[in-house]
């Protein structure tokens, strides 16, 4: 799996609109490209700490590895659109909110794929 890493590949893709969505997250695809590509975006205002937002990011790209989310070759954007509840989750890297991310990203890729 290929990341995106350039501004200007995030603004397009985040230009074409969502295409999927969840509670916490929302999917932005765009094609047609040459290459499937991935792309995170956590941003301060929802996870305040550096170290739940890489371990965010690590999970988006980790379950997009091994998961179709489009039929045709596409880039995607998984952004977080809500942070999670600090009361619930108290770690920042707690198997609690690893397993509650994950469930909920395969979620995300569960409705992009069922989605015409």
């Amino acid at each position: 799996m290929i990341r995106i890493t350039q501004k200007t590949d995030f603004d397009a893709v985040m230009g074409a609109g969502i295409y999927a969505s969840t509670a916490h997250f929302a999917l932005h695809i765009k094609t047609p490209a040459t290459h499937n590509r991935i792309g995170a975006v956590v941003p301060k205002r929802w996870a305040k700490r550096a170290v739940t937002r890489n371990t965010i990011k690590r999970q988006i790209y980790a379950l997009a590895a091994h998961r179709q989310w489009h039929p045709t070759t596409s880039d995607a954007v998984v952004r977080l659109r809500k942070t999670f509840d600090t009361q619930l989750f108290p770690s920042a890297t707690s198997l609690a909110l690893k397993s509650a991310v994950r469930t909920e990203l395969q979620q995300l890729f569960d409705k992009a794929q069922h989605t015409p």
